[in-house]
Order: C-alpha cells, then structure tokens, then sequence
C-alpha cells in the first residue's frame, strides 16, 4: 500500500487538532482569570492611594505581588501546554500507525 502525504496529514491533523483547540481554550479561561485579578488589583489600588491607606511605594509592591502571581498561573500553563503538544503527536501517530507500519513493513511507529 502506497502512503499518500495529504491522506496522512488530514488524520493526523484530526486526532491532534481536538487537544491543541482544548489546550487553548484552557490558557484562555485562565488568561482571562488572571487579567482580571490584576484589574482588579489596579483598581483598588487607586481607591487605597485616593484614601491615603497605602502610598505609592506601596502600591507598586502591591501591583508586583499580583503581576508575580499572575506569571506564575501563567506560566504553568507553558508546562500544561508542553505536556498537550505531547499528547496531540501522539495522538496523531497512533492514528496512522497501523497503516504507516503496514505499508512500510516494519514498525516505524511504536
């Protein structure tokens, strides 16, 4: 059996498109998460300046915590993404690797 590129890329991209597009629907909802906390931060912390609890200084070690724990949120989603490109090419092997070990004659794809 003769191995066709443009057959093989379709059912590869198939198996792995579902986990990538759920991955970043993932980074989204966390982006979204996190951008609204440092908003939020923002915000109150022009209400605390305006009152005179807290002074400049302090509002930008406020605003560094957030941003610092946002990058951290963030970030893990790097590691969450690795591990899901992982999973997207492994999923896009297994489904053409009856046929691709087949038509070559050996295992190619473990």
């Amino acid at each position: 059996m003769a191995l066709d590129v443009g057959t093989l890329a379709t059912q590869m991209l198939g198996a792995a498109l579902p986990i990538l597009k759920k991955d970043t629907q993932d980074a989204e909802s966390f982006a979204k998460t996190e951008f609204t906390k440092i908003a939020q931060t923002i915000v109150s912390i022009g209400e605390q300046v305006a009152t005179g609890q807290i002074n400049r200084q302090q509002a930008g070690l406020l605003l560094d915590m957030q941003t610092s724990a946002s990058r951290s949120v963030l970030l893990t989603l790097q590691g969450l993404a690795l591990l899901a490109v992982e999973e997207a090419i492994n999923a896009a092997l297994a489904v053409v690797k009856t046929a691709v070990n087949t038509a070559l004659g050996f295992a190619l794809i473990a």
